[in-house]
Protein backbone atom coordinates (compact mmCIF):
# COMPACT_ATOMS: atom_id res chain seq x y z
CA UNK A 1 0.00 0.00 0.00
CA UNK A 2 1.25 3.77 -1.42
CA UNK A 3 2.29 5.68 1.63
CA UNK A 4 -0.17 8.42 2.08
CA UNK A 5 2.64 10.78 2.93
CA UNK A 6 4.87 9.87 0.22
CA UNK A 7 4.47 11.84 -3.29
CA UNK A 8 4.96 10.04 -6.45
CA UNK A 9 7.75 11.24 -8.93
CA UNK A 10 6.23 12.84 -12.28
CA UNK A 11 7.80 15.14 -14.89
CA UNK A 12 6.40 18.15 -16.66
CA UNK A 13 5.23 17.03 -20.20
CA UNK A 14 3.54 19.72 -20.89
CA UNK A 15 2.33 23.05 -20.09
CA UNK A 16 -0.97 25.13 -21.49
CA UNK A 17 -1.74 28.85 -20.59
CA UNK A 18 -5.41 28.47 -20.26
CA UNK A 19 -6.41 32.54 -19.54
CA UNK A 20 -5.61 35.80 -20.70
CA UNK A 21 -4.07 36.86 -17.55
CA UNK A 22 -1.66 33.99 -17.39
CA UNK A 23 -2.71 33.19 -14.22
CA UNK A 24 -4.73 29.93 -14.82
CA UNK A 25 -2.49 27.03 -16.15
CA UNK A 26 -2.99 23.53 -16.93
CA UNK A 27 -0.11 20.84 -15.90
CA UNK A 28 0.50 17.44 -18.17
CA UNK A 29 2.33 15.13 -15.93
CA UNK A 30 4.24 11.86 -16.74
CA UNK A 31 5.05 9.48 -13.99
CA UNK A 32 8.77 8.42 -13.83
CA UNK A 33 7.32 5.03 -13.09
CA UNK A 34 5.07 3.36 -14.98
CA UNK A 35 3.90 1.96 -12.52
CA UNK A 36 3.11 4.29 -10.43
CA UNK A 37 0.41 5.30 -12.92
CA UNK A 38 -1.51 1.91 -11.79
CA UNK A 39 -1.44 2.69 -8.65
CA UNK A 40 -2.83 6.32 -9.13
CA UNK A 41 -5.84 4.63 -9.92
CA UNK A 42 -8.70 7.50 -9.77
CA UNK A 43 -12.12 8.66 -10.09
CA UNK A 44 -12.84 11.65 -11.68
CA UNK A 45 -14.56 14.23 -8.72
CA UNK A 46 -10.54 13.51 -7.30
CA UNK A 47 -8.36 15.42 -5.88
CA UNK A 48 -4.32 15.32 -5.52
CA UNK A 49 -1.46 17.23 -3.75
CA UNK A 50 1.15 18.50 -5.84
CA UNK A 51 4.25 18.46 -4.33
CA UNK A 52 7.76 20.72 -4.59
CA UNK A 53 10.68 19.93 -2.88
CA UNK A 54 11.31 22.46 0.07
CA UNK A 55 8.56 24.38 -1.32
CA UNK A 56 5.74 22.49 0.01
CA UNK A 57 2.36 21.04 -1.53
CA UNK A 58 -1.33 22.49 -2.91
CA UNK A 59 -4.29 20.65 -3.03
CA UNK A 60 -5.70 20.56 -6.74
CA UNK A 61 -8.59 18.78 -8.77
CA UNK A 62 -7.65 16.26 -10.99
CA UNK A 63 -8.42 17.71 -14.19
CA UNK A 64 -7.47 14.70 -16.53
CA UNK A 65 -10.55 12.06 -16.98
CA UNK A 66 -9.48 8.34 -15.57
CA UNK A 67 -10.86 7.25 -19.27
CA UNK A 68 -7.50 9.32 -20.47
CA UNK A 69 -4.62 6.97 -20.16
CA UNK A 70 -0.63 7.82 -19.97
CA UNK A 71 -0.59 11.31 -17.85
CA UNK A 72 -2.77 13.24 -15.53
CA UNK A 73 -3.26 16.88 -15.55
CA UNK A 74 -4.07 19.86 -13.03
CA UNK A 75 -4.96 23.64 -13.99
CA UNK A 76 -3.57 25.31 -10.95
CA UNK A 77 -4.35 29.20 -10.26
CA UNK A 78 -1.26 31.00 -9.21
CA UNK A 79 -1.99 32.34 -6.36
CA UNK A 80 0.67 31.38 -3.57
CA UNK A 81 3.93 30.23 -2.91
CA UNK A 82 3.87 26.70 -4.08
CA UNK A 83 1.48 27.43 -7.42
CA UNK A 84 3.72 30.40 -8.47
CA UNK A 85 6.76 28.22 -8.37
CA UNK A 86 5.14 25.92 -10.42
CA UNK A 87 4.23 28.42 -12.72
CA UNK A 88 7.53 29.21 -13.12
CA UNK A 89 8.96 25.52 -13.98
CA UNK A 90 8.71 24.00 -17.61
CA UNK A 91 8.53 20.73 -19.08
CA UNK A 92 11.34 18.56 -18.27
CA UNK A 93 11.47 19.39 -14.21
CA UNK A 94 10.67 16.72 -11.47
CA UNK A 95 7.88 17.05 -8.90
CA UNK A 96 5.52 14.96 -7.38
CA UNK A 97 1.61 14.48 -6.95
CA UNK A 98 0.68 12.51 -3.51
CA UNK A 99 -3.17 10.67 -3.80
CA UNK A 100 -5.50 10.41 -4.92
CA UNK A 101 -7.37 11.68 -2.64
CA UNK A 102 -11.04 12.03 -0.76
CA UNK A 103 -14.25 10.78 -2.54
CA UNK A 104 -15.79 11.10 -6.10
CA UNK A 105 -18.85 12.22 -7.70
CA UNK A 106 -21.54 9.00 -7.42
CA UNK A 107 -21.51 7.70 -11.03
CA UNK A 108 -22.94 4.45 -9.90
CA UNK A 109 -26.15 5.92 -8.87
CA UNK A 110 -25.92 8.51 -11.82
CA UNK A 111 -26.09 6.00 -14.50
CA UNK A 112 -28.78 5.39 -16.43
CA UNK A 113 -29.72 9.59 -15.31
CA UNK A 114 -29.92 12.92 -16.69
CA UNK A 115 -26.65 14.55 -15.47
CA UNK A 116 -26.42 18.57 -15.38
CA UNK A 117 -23.05 20.10 -14.73
CA UNK A 118 -22.69 23.33 -13.69
CA UNK A 119 -19.09 25.40 -13.21
CA UNK A 120 -17.78 28.81 -12.79
CA UNK A 121 -14.51 29.92 -13.26
CA UNK A 122 -11.04 27.64 -12.32
CA UNK A 123 -13.30 25.10 -10.47
CA UNK A 124 -14.41 23.57 -13.96
CA UNK A 125 -11.30 21.08 -13.27
CA UNK A 126 -12.50 18.39 -11.88
CA UNK A 127 -15.89 18.91 -14.02
CA UNK A 128 -13.66 18.90 -17.28
CA UNK A 129 -12.51 15.49 -16.01
CA UNK A 130 -16.49 14.50 -15.65
CA UNK A 131 -17.52 15.48 -19.14
CA UNK A 132 -14.58 13.74 -20.80
CA UNK A 133 -15.75 10.69 -18.33
CA UNK A 134 -19.52 10.66 -19.39
CA UNK A 135 -18.53 11.15 -22.42
CA UNK A 136 -16.22 7.83 -22.99
CA UNK A 137 -18.91 5.86 -20.90
CA UNK A 138 -21.77 7.48 -23.04
CA UNK A 139 -24.03 5.04 -23.20
CA UNK A 140 -24.44 4.55 -19.71
CA UNK A 141 -25.66 8.35 -18.87
CA UNK A 142 -29.10 10.15 -20.76
CA UNK A 143 -29.09 13.65 -21.63
CA UNK A 144 -26.13 15.88 -20.75
CA UNK A 145 -26.37 19.50 -19.83
CA UNK A 146 -23.23 21.44 -19.35
CA UNK A 147 -23.46 25.33 -18.15
CA UNK A 148 -20.44 26.91 -17.75
CA UNK A 149 -19.39 29.97 -16.80
CA UNK A 150 -16.53 33.43 -16.17
CA UNK A 151 -16.01 36.89 -15.94
CA UNK A 152 -15.24 37.02 -20.07
CA UNK A 153 -14.28 35.25 -23.00
CA UNK A 154 -10.80 35.46 -22.09
CA UNK A 155 -11.28 33.75 -18.78
CA UNK A 156 -12.96 30.57 -20.01
CA UNK A 157 -10.57 27.00 -19.62
CA UNK A 158 -9.83 24.93 -22.08
CA UNK A 159 -12.02 26.83 -25.43
CA UNK A 160 -10.52 24.40 -27.74
CA UNK A 161 -12.52 21.81 -25.88
CA UNK A 162 -15.41 23.66 -25.30
CA UNK A 163 -15.74 24.40 -29.02
CA UNK A 164 -15.46 20.13 -29.59
CA UNK A 165 -18.19 19.71 -27.11
CA UNK A 166 -19.98 22.25 -28.83
CA UNK A 167 -20.37 20.95 -32.32
CA UNK A 168 -21.33 17.20 -30.76
CA UNK A 169 -25.44 16.41 -30.96
CA UNK A 170 -25.35 14.01 -27.52
CA UNK A 171 -24.24 16.95 -24.94
CA UNK A 172 -26.06 20.03 -24.63
CA UNK A 173 -23.11 23.18 -24.07
CA UNK A 174 -24.32 26.51 -22.57
CA UNK A 175 -21.59 28.72 -22.06
CA UNK A 176 -21.96 32.41 -20.64
CA UNK A 177 -19.61 35.18 -19.40
CA UNK A 178 -20.49 37.83 -17.07
CA UNK A 179 -19.98 40.63 -19.53
CA UNK A 180 -18.33 40.98 -22.55
CA UNK A 181 -17.90 43.86 -25.33
CA UNK A 182 -16.62 41.19 -27.72
CA UNK A 183 -18.81 41.56 -30.85
CA UNK A 184 -18.34 38.14 -32.19
CA UNK A 185 -19.33 36.52 -28.99
CA UNK A 186 -21.94 34.07 -29.92
CA UNK A 187 -22.57 32.31 -26.44
CA UNK A 188 -24.81 33.41 -23.42
CA UNK A 189 -24.08 36.64 -21.33
CA UNK A 190 -25.29 36.65 -17.60
CA UNK A 191 -24.06 34.69 -14.45
CA UNK A 192 -24.29 31.13 -14.09
CA UNK A 193 -27.48 31.15 -11.76
CA UNK A 194 -29.08 33.19 -14.53
CA UNK A 195 -28.31 30.96 -17.08
CA UNK A 196 -28.87 27.72 -15.03
CA UNK A 197 -32.35 28.86 -14.63
CA UNK A 198 -32.76 29.75 -18.28
CA UNK A 199 -31.44 26.61 -19.74
CA UNK A 200 -31.37 24.16 -17.20
CA UNK A 201 -34.35 21.53 -17.45
CA UNK A 202 -36.49 20.80 -14.88
CA UNK A 203 -36.22 17.95 -12.56
CA UNK A 204 -38.02 14.93 -13.37
CA UNK A 205 -36.86 13.28 -10.39
CA UNK A 206 -33.90 11.72 -12.67
CA UNK A 207 -31.70 14.14 -13.27
CA UNK A 208 -28.56 14.90 -10.84
CA UNK A 209 -27.17 17.88 -10.60
CA UNK A 210 -23.30 18.37 -10.15
CA UNK A 211 -21.88 22.03 -9.00
CA UNK A 212 -18.34 23.07 -8.37
CA UNK A 213 -17.69 26.95 -8.32
CA UNK A 214 -16.86 30.37 -6.19
CA UNK A 215 -19.47 30.15 -3.00
CA UNK A 216 -20.99 33.68 -4.22
CA UNK A 217 -22.04 31.02 -7.53
CA UNK A 218 -23.19 27.93 -5.09
CA UNK A 219 -25.25 29.97 -2.72
CA UNK A 220 -26.97 32.13 -6.08
CA UNK A 221 -27.70 28.67 -7.88
CA UNK A 222 -28.72 26.32 -4.98
CA UNK A 223 -32.34 28.72 -5.20
CA UNK A 224 -32.48 27.84 -9.19
CA UNK A 225 -32.31 24.50 -8.38
CA UNK A 226 -34.67 24.73 -5.69
CA UNK A 227 -37.05 26.07 -8.21
CA UNK A 228 -36.74 23.86 -10.76
CA UNK A 229 -37.94 20.70 -8.50
CA UNK A 230 -34.49 19.00 -7.70
CA UNK A 231 -34.17 16.84 -4.79
CA UNK A 232 -31.24 18.04 -2.23
CA UNK A 233 -30.03 14.44 -2.57
CA UNK A 234 -29.91 14.49 -6.62
CA UNK A 235 -27.66 18.05 -6.12
CA UNK A 236 -24.09 16.80 -5.58
CA UNK A 237 -21.55 19.89 -4.66
CA UNK A 238 -17.22 19.56 -4.16
CA UNK A 239 -15.88 21.45 -1.95
CA UNK A 240 -12.33 21.12 -2.98
CA UNK A 241 -11.68 24.86 -2.15
CA UNK A 242 -11.68 23.37 1.61
CA UNK A 243 -9.03 20.92 0.91
CA UNK A 244 -5.95 21.06 3.19
CA UNK A 245 -3.82 18.08 3.79
CA UNK A 246 -5.89 15.85 1.99
CA UNK A 247 -6.04 12.74 4.79
CA UNK A 248 -8.06 14.66 7.61
CA UNK A 249 -4.77 14.70 10.02
CA UNK A 250 -4.03 19.01 9.92
CA UNK A 251 -8.02 19.19 11.20
CA UNK A 252 -8.19 22.55 9.02
CA UNK A 253 -10.80 21.16 6.82
CA UNK A 254 -13.68 20.53 8.83
CA UNK A 255 -17.53 21.71 8.83
CA UNK A 256 -19.22 20.68 11.83
CA UNK A 257 -18.24 16.94 12.27
CA UNK A 258 -17.28 16.43 8.96
CA UNK A 259 -13.71 16.81 7.58
CA UNK A 260 -13.67 17.63 4.17
CA UNK A 261 -10.60 15.72 3.14
CA UNK A 262 -11.93 12.47 4.77
CA UNK A 263 -15.55 12.80 3.98
CA UNK A 264 -15.73 14.66 1.06
CA UNK A 265 -15.28 16.79 -0.86
CA UNK A 266 -18.38 15.97 -2.53
CA UNK A 267 -21.22 16.01 -0.67
CA UNK A 268 -24.79 16.01 -1.10
CA UNK A 269 -26.71 19.10 -0.44
CA UNK A 270 -28.75 16.77 1.57
CA UNK A 271 -25.71 16.16 3.65
CA UNK A 272 -24.65 20.24 3.69
CA UNK A 273 -27.80 20.56 5.23
CA UNK A 274 -26.99 18.71 8.17
CA UNK A 275 -23.65 20.94 8.57
CA UNK A 276 -23.13 24.53 9.50
CA UNK A 277 -23.55 26.71 6.84
CA UNK A 278 -20.07 27.67 6.69
CA UNK A 279 -19.18 26.31 2.78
Amino acid sequence: MQNPYWPYPVRIDNVITETEDKNLKTFKFIFLNPEDEEKFAYKAGQFAELSITGKGEIPIGIASSPTEKGFVMFTVNKVGLVSSFLHAMRPGDIMGIRGPLGNWYPWEKMEGKNVIIIGGGFAFTTLRSSIIYMLANRSKFKDIHVIYGARSPGMLLYRDELAEWEKRDDINMHITVDATDDPDWKYNVGFVPTITEQKAPPSDGETYAIICGPPIMIKFTQPVLDKLGYDNDHIIMSLENRMKCGIGICGRCNIGKEFVCKDGPVFTLGELNTTPKEY
